[in-house]
């Protein structure tokens, strides 16, 4: 008996996984995700797309348009292929469906060999799951995935800010009180000194010129008052008259700095491209240049390198801008502490157009969409200030300006900033922007400093302690509290004390009466994660360089070693030119580099860079200029009482030297 049936029409694959893809797309959206709307209608903002900054860095674009930080490249790499996936639909035939399908099991093969629940997974709201994979950049670890808030992760948040504020505070108080007890016998030496009628300051280096600008600034004070009081004086004329005066109050305003000099500032609102409101300080003449509206300086589109301003130009006689970025813990007022010997106003006395930024969060942290309480808005370290604040800040100065190319001028950890963001990993099609890159004590190999106890703590901690210790949102807050409520002249040498303390550095070669304008403008709030990375045991301290790996920093010390000592390569093993040239970190597209190194200085080595440079390990660096400055330590290249000599009026000649021949044309040439 023959039985016979009608065949059944097979299932297509695309049909059989397109539901699965879809769904696991949305997940990974809400994964990703903003957060609830306040209404119901505004439903959950998840996310739709990840915008790749470079391999490592993918910033969250929302259903709204809005922009968060950037997440694991690998994260963000799923949700663009989820959703590439569920677009495609029914468009894709039979064998593309099997080819994503293969690609689908592939990525979750490549996960099932991670620890913990496969990323398809897990809950986007709690914190014991926020951890990075296991497979890691051997120099840039991925930082921590939250997902968007909910009760447990908001009570695991506040469980860490509790906890870490105990931490960090007795951390702190150590740090505290070790310093004092480290000033204590030079307070009780120049106790004695002084009942001896000894006077040691005559043997600092600049105490006369200390003196004579001490009295200087009484006599400018008096005669400030004088004026005000309608008594009629000598007062000398001056291209700059200042517009504001008195005795110093010693307050936290880059404006009042300004114009106690002749000049003033303006501050713009800057947003980058993972929705950071970053703050850009435009310095100027007021005697040739009127402030913008506060409507034209807020924060504009994330994108950067939009179109330039259209509107008419003088065809001559303007200024060339240049962007000067501040050091680890401090701010753009870092450069405008010294009266007429800041370098931020002597640049713009010279002719150049002057601007400051701070890098995110600094003494008001703000975030288009984030709150202050969310840890998305404190996961972020060097890599994104550079590759995220810098190209933000370059791209609004152009767009103001009408210029093609910018003067970059950064101290420490800017300068550290500058060189991650322009590696050809990263960014360096920034470069293309940036006529000439002048760096300043530049930070890139770790000093001897880097032994110390308390820093070889925080390195052998593991990453989970040390978001234990420190938290997961800014690094000791506490420190800006205390900024607003003891009176300047005790945080000053408060702030002077610590530091001195930690980084190895005195005042020898600072004006001393400015001291406590110095520490005005630091600390700031910085990220728990960038401090991490800066101290922690999978990052910079460990491996003591900011772009190669401590076993590649070791092998270079050994050919470095080999040729001072005259040995050939083929005898030494070392690579010849070529082969060294692979390692590059720095390709064509690299802006002119100048160096300005401390030659005392203990926290970073800018000889090892010098020597990279100079040894042939980077073909596309056109080293301009360099100077070794005897005697300095790692601040005096912006706060010494001789920086314009030693630093200031070479920075101006190199900026000039470097300026594009279409800009020189329509600008003045600098009076340096």
């Amino acid at each position: 008996m023959s039985s016979s049936s009608t065949p059944s029409t097979p299932t297509p694959i695309s049909s059989r996984i397109r539901p699965n893809i879809a769904l696991k797309f949305a997940e990974q959206s809400k994964k990703l995700s903003l957060g609830p709307g306040k209404t119901p209608e505004e439903g959950e903002n998840a996310a739709i797309a990840a915008h790749f900054i470079n391999s490592h860095d993918a910033v969250i674009e929302t259903e709204c348009g809005e922009r968060l930080p950037a997440v694991p490249a690998e994260e963000a790499e799923r949700l663009n292929w989820l959703r590439d996936e569920t677009v495609a639909g029914s468009r894709h035939s039979l064998s593309s469906s099997e080819s994503s399908h293969s690609r689908q099991q592939e990525i979750l093969n490549e996960n099932a060999h991670e620890p913990g629940p496969s990323p398809f997974q897990r809950q986007g709201g709690s914190l014991d799951t926020a951890n990075p994979p296991s497979r890691t950049h051997p120099l840039f670890p991925p930082l921590p995935l939250y997902g968007p808030p909910s009760r447990l992760r908001n009570l695991q948040c506040q469980t860490f800010r509790v906890v870490s504020f105990f931490f960090s505070m007795s951390f702190l108080g150590v740090v505290v009180i070790g310093s004092c007890f480290s000033g204590l016998g030079i307070g009780i030496k120049k106790c004695w000194e002084r009942i001896r009628g000894i006077n040691s300051d005559v043997h600092r280096p600049f105490y006369k010129e200390e003196m004579e600008r001490k009295k200087a600034r009484r006599k400018a004070a008096l005669r400030w008052k004088q004026h005000n009081d309608d008594v009629e004086d000598d007062v000398p004329a001056t291209e700059f008259p200042p517009l504001e005066g008195g005795y110093d109050p010693v307050i936290c305003d880059i404006g009042y700095y300004a114009r106690r000099v002749g000049l003033d500032a303006e501050k713009f609102d800057v947003q980058t491209e993972d929705g950071f409101i970053l703050s850009l300080w435009h310095i100027y003449n007021p005697h040739e240049y009127t402030p913008l509206p506060e409507a034209e300086r807020g924060f504009r589109k994330p994108e950067v390198f939009y179109e330039q301003k259209t509107k008419d130009r003088p065809a001559s006689n303007r200024r060339y801008p240049v962007l000067l970025i501040h050091g680890l813990l401090q701010s753009a007022g870092a450069y405008c502490t010294n009266d007429d010997d800041s370098l931020a106003f002597y640049l713009c006395k010279a002719g150049y157009d002057v601007w400051l930024g701070n890098n995110r969060c600094g003494f008001n942290p703000k975030h288009k969409t984030l709150t202050y309480s969310d840890p998305r808005m404190w996961c972020w370290n060097i890599r994104h200030m550079g590759t995220l604040d810098l190209p933000a800040f370059i791209s609004r100065i152009l767009y103001e300006t009408g210029f093609e190319t910018v003067g970059l001028i950064c101290h420490s950890q800017g300068t550290t900033e500058a060189m991650v963001a322009l590696a050809q990993d990263q960014r360096p099609e920034l470069g293309k922007h940036i006529s000439v890159f002048c760096a300043l004590a530049p930070a890139a190999y770790a000093g001897p400093l880097i032994k110390n106890m308390y820093f070889r703590f925080m390195r052998k901690i593991s990453p989970g302690a040390f978001r234990l210790f420190f938290g997961i949102h800014a690094f000791v807050p506490i420190m800006m509290a205390m900024h607003k409520l003891i009176p300047p002249h005790i945080y000053g040498y408060l702030g002077y004390r610590v530091f001195s303390y930690l980084f190895g550095w005195t005042d020898t070669r600072w004006d001393r009466d400015l001291r406590a304008r110095m520490f005005q403008f630091s600390p700031v709030y910085v990220s728990a994660e960038s401090m991490r990375w800066w101290l922690g045991c999978d990052g910079f301290a460990v491996q003591k360089c900011i772009l190669a790996t401590k076993e590649q920093n070791q092998r270079e010390e050994e050919e470095d070693l080999a040729v001072e000592r005259g040995i050939s390569g083929v005898e030494s093993g070392m690579e010849d030119t070529k082969d060294r040239a692979l390692n590059a970190w720095y390709g064509p597209k690299t802006p002119p580099f100048a160096l300005w190194i401390a030659g005392s200085d203990d926290l970073v080595d800018g000889m090892r860079l010098l020597r990279r440079v100079r040894n042939g390990r980077e073909p596309h660096v056109n080293l301009v200029h360099h100077k070794v400055i005897e005697g300095y330590e790692h601040l005096d290249v912006i706060w010494a009482i001789d920086v314009i000599e030693q630093v200031g009026r070479e920075v101006a000649q190199v900026v000039w030297r470097t300026v594009p021949d279409e800009a020189r044309k329509v600008c003045r040439v600098p009076k340096v």
